[in-house]
């Protein structure tokens, strides 16, 4: 593992949007190539010096680039770029664009709808029936606490398409779609089942055209909703 370069040069932060501005800084680290995947960080207080911000904007810049699988942290070791960001680059552009959700909504439609293509042509019936348990469990669901079950649909689709070359940006999805959840306001859990359902049953018959068009419906959806209740 490389260590710590000695000598890095990063920008000071205005005080406007600091924590952003923190994790902006941080990952111009790796494109200026001044640090690589694997690197470790410099330690809080050189950080906290270099960025001239407080410890408490530093922390929850480190907390957002981690969560999004850029950086680890470990005890008495420190904070390390993960090494696979060098073949996940879409972790990088996700920290980039962490809270513009419209950009966010709009890589998940750009992801999922050439991902479900290749699922109808290539899902296991293995893959078919935890898709139906997912959607089983959405409708048995006793409230609106179904986040969890709606996101797993998304990502059996997204593995069925077994694509080692978009298998990177897999991960990356899973935390757009945990991103975008937490700024759904109002669940409408019949309309859910109904999307999931008009998926499901296009992945079974194996129809690319049909498994497109009704994620797509589903999709825009969604992103009328979150842009809607996000104003």
């Amino acid at each position: 593992m490389v260590g710590s370069p000695k000598n890095i040069t990063v920008e000071s932060v205005n005080r406007n949007t600091l924590s952003k501005q923190v994790v902006e800084s941080i990952i111009q680290l790796l494109i200026s190539g001044q640090m690589k995947p694997g690197d470790k960080l410099p330690t809080e207080m050189e950080l906290m010096e270099k960025l001239e911000v407080s410890r408490p904007v530093l922390r929850e810049a480190l907390s957002s680039l981690q969560s999004l699988g850029v950086i680890s942290r470990k005890t008495r070791e420190g904070t390390f770029f993960n090494n696979k960001i060098g073949s996940h680059p879409y972790s990088v552009m996700l920290a980039l664009a962490h809270d513009n959700i419209p950009a966010m909504v709009e890589a998940r439609m750009a992801l999922e709808l050439g991902l479900v293509t290749m699922a109808a042509e290539k899902i296991n019936n293995e893959q078919l029936s935890e898709l139906k348990e997912t959607i089983d469990f959405i409708a048995n669901c006793k409230d609106d606490n179904y986040g969890e079950a709606d996101n797993e649909f998304h990502r059996i689709i997204a593995l069925s398409a077994n694509n080692p070359i978009v298998e990177g940006m897999i991960d990356s999805l899973h935390i757009t779609l945990r991103k975008i959840d937490s700024h759904i306001k109002v669940r409408e859990r019949e309309r859910t089942l109904e999307h999931h359902l008009a998926i499901y049953d296009a992945l079974v018959k194996r129809d690319p055209y049909q498994a497109f068009h009704a994620m797509y419906v589903h999709l825009n959806y969604v992103r009328e909703k979150v842009l809607k209740q996000n104003l």
